[in-house]
């Protein structure tokens, strides 16, 4: 399998917050192909051993790519105010609210949108009396 260069990025100094942003999402997109590898070999065998190790490795895999996702956050102020704003879309977008309200969040003088009410969900707890 073709890997990047891991000396492409270097330069004569320090990184900026921004560049090594950059340079972690390139982590990123090698932690996912690394997933994606693992769920194809987990795919193609019927071996115990070989399916216990990969899923291991895979769920490694999973948890460096979320890692570098919460650096990035912290390490791109823009990119952080996305990932607030799309857990407000996503929350709106599955209660049923409509795309007018989807897509004043993040606009508008930093206003937050309405509470919107989750639907309630049955459990195994809240069907016990």
């Amino acid at each position: 399998m073709p890997q990047t260069n891991p000396f492409h990025s270097l330069v004569p100094r320090k990184l900026t917050d921004s560049e090594l942003a950059r340079s972690i999402r390139l982590n990123i997109e090698a932690e996912l192909d690394a997933i994606n590898l693992y769920a194809a070999h987990l795919d193609a065998t019927d071996n115990e051993e070989a399916k216990a190790i990969l899923r291991h490795v895979m769920d490694e895999e999973r948890e460096h790519a979320a890692l570098f996702w919460q650096l990035i956050a912290r390490l791109d102020p823009e990119q952080a105010q996305h990932d607030r704003d799309a857990s407000q879309k996503y929350r709106l977008i599955t209660t049923g609210a409509s795309h007018e309200e989807v897509e004043a969040v993040g606009e508008g003088g930093g206003s937050e949108p309405a509470e919107v009410e989750l639907p309630k969900r049955l459990t195994v707890g809240s069907l016990r009396k």
